[in-house]
């Protein structure tokens, strides 16, 4: 391993734990939860500390029994806090954080940091802002990676270039009970949840290549579910691409983690899973019993249709 010539950041929502947090020395931006206004349990809030106060056991069954939280990311000052400090090491920092497509993190980030530079004078100052498009359990895959080329000797700026093309190259499945908590949260619209519950299916969703979440498909019952997880896994998994790492996710269900694990095992002996814990703040959106599966594949830019191609193409130009 070389001395990594960069700080390497993200933020709470990507399932690390803080043991490995602190053995990859990876600096972290925290989100908060709180209860709603006016919902049974207002005591219940926090900070997304990686469930360090707060198991994730304990966490999800205060949702299971009725606990409605929003969640809310770094404030301005809390990024100024950390951009300040950034600013004090004697190497350029690289930020990866969660997807635009479901938080205001990304801007918010941007905007902060435009202010610490001209507060410094230093309109050049080394901090480099990297939108992922993805979260949870994909980002978690993504930093994992990050940090092993990161630890191989790459710059600052060949991460930012690095993270902005690997960031389509990650697959990513997910299950959940039911839309409702993603409804309230604003992440899909009222017409896919509704269509959801009336059918008691359990819902598939995975990120776009905007980084806002899709819903593709359904299935009856979880074990169905996460066999067309794993037969997502077969038919989009490329393994020379990056490699065969296999990220799996659960919010409180880890029997579901395990029995995931297996399928993949038992379809490609060469996989390599590791099984993460939802945090809390995508936990707040999902709710207890979610599932994924994220890996590495082709590029999704690839097999996107025509007319999301050209859309991609005028955003970025």
């Amino acid at each position: 391993m070389q001395t990594p010539q960069f700080h390497l950041m993200t933020d709470s929502p990507c399932d690390f734990s803080q043991q490995m947090v602190d053995d990859a020395d990876l600096g972290m931006l925290h989100f908060t939860y709180a209860a709603r206004e006016g919902a049974a349990d207002e005591g219940m809030s926090g900070v997304d500390d990686l469930f360090v106060s707060r198991t994730p056991h304990e966490f999800y069954e205060a949702i299971r029994h009725g606990a409605s939280l929003m969640t809310s990311q770094p404030s301005q000052l809390e990024f100024e806090s950390a951009f300040r400090e950034c600013a004090k090491l004697d190497m350029p920092t690289v930020y990866l954080t969660l997807s635009s497509g479901i938080s205001g993190c990304y801007e918010g980030a941007c905007t902060a940091l435009a202010r610490v530079r001209e507060e410094l004078g230093r309109p050049d100052l080394p901090i480099h802002i990297v939108d992922t498009k993805i979260g949870s359990t994909s980002q978690y895959l993504l930093v994992v990676e990050a940090l092993r080329q990161r630890d191989k000797g790459l710059t600052a700026e060949e991460m930012v270039a690095w993270a902005k093309e690997a960031r389509y190259f990650v697959q990513t499945i997910f299950m959940v009970d039911d839309l409702d908590a993603l409804h309230r949260g604003g992440r899909v619209p009222k017409s896919v949840a509704v269509v959801g519950g009336a059918l008691d299916v359990k819902p598939l969703l995975t990120f776009d290549l905007d980084g806002a979440l899709s819903v593709i498909g359904i299935a009856r019952g979880r074990k169905k579910g996460l066999k067309k997880m794993a037969s997502f896994y077969e038919k989009n998994h490329n393994t020379d691409l990056f490699s065969s790492v296999v990220a799996i996710g659960n919010a409180d269900c880890p029997k579901d983690a395990e029995r995931m694990a297996d399928i993949i095992h038992r379809s490609d002996d060469t996989a390599i899973t590791m099984i993460s814990t939802i945090g809390p703040t995508i936990g707040c959106h999902v709710g207890a019993g979610m599932v994924s599966c994220c890996f590495w594949g082709e590029d999704r830019r690839t097999g996107a249709s025509v007319s999301d191609q050209i859309a991609q193409s005028v955003r970025h130009h």
